[in-house]
């Protein structure tokens, strides 16, 4: 545009700037087509829009206008979600506790670091410079202590992929309504020893007490004595992945899920409501459990014998190869109880048939190759985390499928390789460990070979990306 002299310059602007009038100013970064709860229940979507959905749930990076980030700083509690402060006073991101990524994958985009570069995949690990810094108060960088280390008092937790957590969260759903119904059948055999067992896995044993009325769960192991099954969580912390998105949605983007605080309630006091949809939850929930599972790929002579090996030292004592579902379907359930995990079902989905691609076993059961007891154990002092916790030393058995494509190993990515996790193994690992320090060579490396088998999917969520 020419402008002529006599036109004043402001004149010119307001012309150039006009068609500019009506356009949208800056708004949430999830729009405002959003997925409710009682379109999913109404069967509104079809599972691939759902899914899709999740996906974009998963993806999207958030910002403060969708209700990214905490509200005023609650000296009272600067810890806990809602009323952190902010690093450097920035406002928006803390990094030492959370507030430290806008989307799920930032952390879970990693397919596999045995390539170089390392290989994308929707669902995939983190690096260690994604470790979640979680709830420390004090944090001796420069070891002004003199303890020798750098000295921590919170967790540090490296993020762990998503392939094949829908059959995960399906075993553990069979398990815990197994373990309550023995609880509930023991007060009418009192003082009499039920094994808690369940699809191959025995979390120790409880009785009912009739001089105390109450039931003794002195022998419970491995997991806690309210008998659920959470396979979700370094510590075995979450029954299924909502519950897990739940939490992890709030600590890391200061995004509070209305199943958590209510509708319209604006629990962090930052000027937004509704910042994620029970439906929004919902989907991203589906999206998740309906990911790839891991494989074995490349199999050959030498990881057959590798795979003997790993049996024969022990390492599947924990590490239990496969386990067997009794049902395909994954079942869905708002508001989630976690002692009944069968009640409020508004959805079911056979997880043989979409892309997780478990296989189906002719009794009606999924094979779940996942290499773990779903079991917590104490892995000794020299693993234990300083978080002042009972669980310091003790962890969830790591599910080993796709070991192969996600060093670095151990809960916090400690171990740079294979070899280095295995040796600092403790605690009820140590005679295992021992057993594998003390293998002939060809035996180590055969045993190497085999869990270099483990891989991750090749294509996760690929059909969602075309």
């Amino acid at each position: 545009m020419l402008r002529h002299p006599s036109t004043p310059l402001f004149a010119v602007a307001f012309a150039l700037l006009a068609p500019l009038a009506g356009a949208q100013d800056d708004g949430p970064a999830l729009g405002t087509q959003r997925m409710t709860q009682a379109e999913i229940v109404n069967g509104l979507h079809p599972l691939q829009d759902i899914r899709a959905h999740g996906l974009k749930i998963f993806a999207t990076p958030f910002n403060r206008l969708d209700g990214y980030g905490d509200g005023p700083m609650n000296p009272l509690d600067t810890t806990s979600p809602g009323g952190r402060p902010t690093l450097q006073n920035n406002g928006t991101f803390l990094r030492v506790n959370g507030l430290d990524a806008q989307t799920c994958m930032e952390c879970h985009s990693v397919r596999s670091f045995a390539t170089v570069p390392f290989s994308f995949g929707v669902g995939g690990v983190g690096g260690s410079n994604n470790n979640a810094i979680f709830q420390p108060k004090h944090i001796d960088v420069d070891d002004e202590g003199q303890s020798g280390f750098a000295s921590f008092d919170g967790r540090y937790i490296n993020p762990p992929f998503l392939f094949g957590s829908g059959g995960v969260e399906l075993l553990a759903q069979e398990m815990t309504h197994d373990l309550q119904r023995i609880k509930a059948l023991a007060p009418f055999s009192p003082d009499t020893d039920f094994a808690l067992f369940t699809h191959g896995v025995s979390y120790g044993s409880l009785r009912w007490d009739s001089t105390t009325q109450d039931f003794d769960l002195s022998q419970v192991e491995g997991i806690e004595h309210d008998l659920v099954v959470r396979p979700f969580g370094r510590k075995g912390e979450f029954a299924t992945v909502r519950a897990f998105d739940v939490d992890a949605v709030s600590f890391h983007f200061g995004m509070q899920a209305v199943e958590h605080v209510g509708a319209g309630v604006d629990a962090d006091g930052d000027g937004v409501v509704n910042e994620i949809l029970v439906g929004e939850i919902s989907a991203l929930h589906i999206f998740n459990t309906n990911l790839e599972r891991p494989e074995i790929r490349d199999w050959n002579l030498v990881a057959r014998m590798g795979s003997h090996v790993f049996e024969s030292v022990g390492c599947a004592d924990c590490h239990i190869p496969q386990l067997t579902t009794r049902s395909r379907e994954l079942v869905y359930r708002f508001p989630e109880v976690d002692t009944a995990p069968y009640e409020n079902e508004f959805l079911r989905v056979d997880l043989s048939t979409t892309p997780a691609g478990f296989e189906a076993v002719p009794q009606g059961g999924l094979v779940v190759p996942l290499f773990s007891d779903l079991k917590r154990h104490d892995m000794g002092p020299e693993l234990a985390e300083s978080f002042g916790s009972p669980l310091d030393s003790q962890f969830i058995t790591a599910r080993l499928w796709g070991i192969a494509d996600t060093a670095p190993y151990l809960h916090d990515g400690r171990a740079t390789t294979l070899t280095d996790a295995i040796l600092m193994h403790g605690g009820e690992a140590q005679a295992a460990r021992n057993a594998f320090a003390a293998l002939p060579a060809g035996d180590r490396v055969a045993l190497l070979t085999f869990l270099k088998r483990l891989r991750t999917p090749e294509t996760p969520a690929d059909d969602l990306l075309q």
